[in-house]
């Protein structure tokens, strides 16, 4: 890692990041996507086009713009665009189905949608649009579409056509909501997390400083920015003055991993089936000694099991460091992270709290928890979100003056380090004893068997849990069989699945993560037709 960073410039606003490195760095480029190359004067341009359009088309300050495009020069020219306009940036992944979409458009009530046109058909299922329609080009919206319109639809392309030098510099209050980011809904509904200007800014001052990013630095993005994980490798590195390199066709790794080669990427981030994919079905191994300039990956989205750390830290240069991080949509993207220095020592570790933020250990009344003993942990900090959108209630059972309940149980140990034990719905009882169900996935995974596996519980008639696991395994040679003797032998009776069913890909979520409630429907699938 690098000993030193600039730091970013002091900013109230999150497009006063853009601004700032437009100013210092006009012409380095910033984003490649494609076959196109943009620098920051005309990202910054842009957006200030796009920013003058949505100001003559009324948007109000916070008034929420629905944001439905893939990873893009298009998608970071709208995003900083609704900011600089005052509006509240709603993104939608654009991997999610047409219902799904339509459900988002009728809770938000958006001022504007800005969709790009190959997804013009997620809109399908709306059953009237009140909102300005904004598409790349106005003869692309089929007549269908059109027809549920009730306002004008209009031109990406042509707002665009007019850069504009001067930046609005409209009054917007930093503590106003900049975006609502839903959270992935893999279990349970979506909720809308509120995070204002003040928030994702100061999630991002303290990521620069961490990861020490400066304008030198190359960030290759496969994750989607409508993820808060992604937005906030925009964020970081717009902040910095540097490169991302937008790949969306993740799943062609031999063409990312020699795209990273050829574009001298120096960052690579993922979450822990973008690592498990890297180990187990890339070519990683033969790009080694072909990557001098990747300095570090770093991960997050949920518990990474030992075996792929150890087997990634095998697989990459010497000189690339691990960061494993940890944090929540609610959080802005980031709570903890562990220094790549301890990442042997401390391998099960999410590490500590990053600058800036508290976490803190507690009990269900409150009380702080001494180094050793288990409760939840308990984020503070200016990145927290405002709160839930439309959702007092959900609000209330997890913001209070002690600060963010995380929902995930762990410890601190005597030096300081957290680790997380699971989740509340991750931990359940099953013939009287406590399960953590992440400690059997790693289980699994230590086998050499499997590539991905997730353990879930269900009742059986008595209402007692059983648990099930469904499980990727590493070759078609491996038998369910293979890996009911593997857990006979490490884990004691309670412990083990009771059903193991194959599968040849986990169901992931449009963020990459493992889908459990998908998980259940196929091994239930699997137990009725026995194939």
């Amino acid at each position: 890692m690098k000993t030193a960073a600039k730091t970013p410039l002091p900013a109230t606003l999150i497009h006063d990041f853009l601004e700032a490195s437009a100013a210092l760095y006009p012409d380095h480029c910033a984003v490649v996507c494609d076959s196109g190359r943009y620098t920051y004067r005309q990202i910054n341009e842009a957006a200030n086009a796009l920013a003058a359009s949505l100001v003559d088309l009324g948007l109000q300050r916070s008034d929420p713009v629905i944001l439905l495009f893939r990873n893009s020069f298009e998608y970071i020219a709208c995003y900083y665009a609704i900011l600089k306009a005052g509006g509240c940036v709603v993104p939608i992944n654009p991997g999610f189905t047409p219902p799904d979409v339509a459900a988002f458009i009728e809770c938000v009530q958006p001022h504007t949608i800005l969709v790009e046109s190959p997804l013009l058909a997620r809109l399908r299922e709306c059953t009237s649009i009140r909102s300005f329609l904004v598409t790349q080009k106005d003869g692309d919206i089929p007549p269908g579409i059109r027809a549920l319109c009730k306002k004008p639809a209009l031109s990406l392309q042509e707002m665009l056509s007019k850069p504009c030098l001067e930046n609005p510099n409209l009054p917007i209050a930093a503590d106003s909501c900049a975006s609502i980011i839903f959270t992935s809904g893999s279990t349970g509904k979506p909720k809308g997390a509120m995070l204002s200007h003040k928030n994702i800014a100061a999630n991002t001052r303290s990521i620069c400083q961490y990861l020490s990013i400066t304008h030198s630095d190359i960030q290759m993005v496969i994750l989607p920015f409508s993820y808060v994980m992604g937005k906030s490798l925009l964020n970081t590195h717009i902040a910095a003055g540097a490169r991302v390199v937008l790949n969306n066709q993740f799943a062609f790794t031999a063409a990312v991993l020699r795209q990273m080669e050829q574009e001298q990427v120096t960052a690579f981030s993922g979450v822990p089936s973008t690592y498990a994919h890297l180990v187990n079905k890339s070519p990683l191994a033969e790009y080694k000694e072909r990557l001098p300039f990747l300095r570090y990956c770093s991960q997050a989205g949920g518990h990474m099991a030992r075996p792929v750390k150890t087997a990634l830290r095998e697989l990459l240069p010497s000189h690339t460091a691990i960061v494993v991080m940890y944090g929540a949509t609610e959080a802005s993207a980031r709570l903890t992270y562990l220094d790549p220095e301890s990442f042997h020592q401390k391998i099960d570790s999410i590490g500590k709290a990053i600058p800036g933020v508290t976490v803190t250990v507690r009990d269900e009344q409150g009380n702080e928890q001494p180094a050793g003993k288990e409760g939840e942990l308990v984020a503070r900090g200016e990145n927290i979100m405002m709160g839930y959108y439309k959702d007092p209630e959900a609000t209330h059972k997890v913001l209070d003056r002690w600060g963010y309940h995380t929902g995930d149980y762990g410890y601190r140990d005597d030096e300081g380090f957290l680790f997380v034990s699971g989740r509340k719905d991750e931990l359940i009882k099953v013939s009287g004893y406590r399960v953590n169900i992440s400690e059997i996935e790693t289980c699994i995974l230590e086998s050499g068997l499997a590539v991905e596996c997730a353990v879930m519980p269900e009742a059986d008639a008595q209402g007692e849990n059983k648990l099930l696991a469904l499980v990727t395994p590493v070759n078609v040679s491996v038998t369910a069989e293979a890996l009911h003797l593997y857990c006979q032998n490490k884990l004691p009776p309670f412990k083990r699945p009771r059903d193991i069913v194959i599968a040849k890909a986990m169901p992931k979520n449009v963020n990459g993560k493992i889908d459990r409630d998908q998980c259940r429907v196929h091994i239930r699938n699997h137990t009725r037709t026995g194939q």
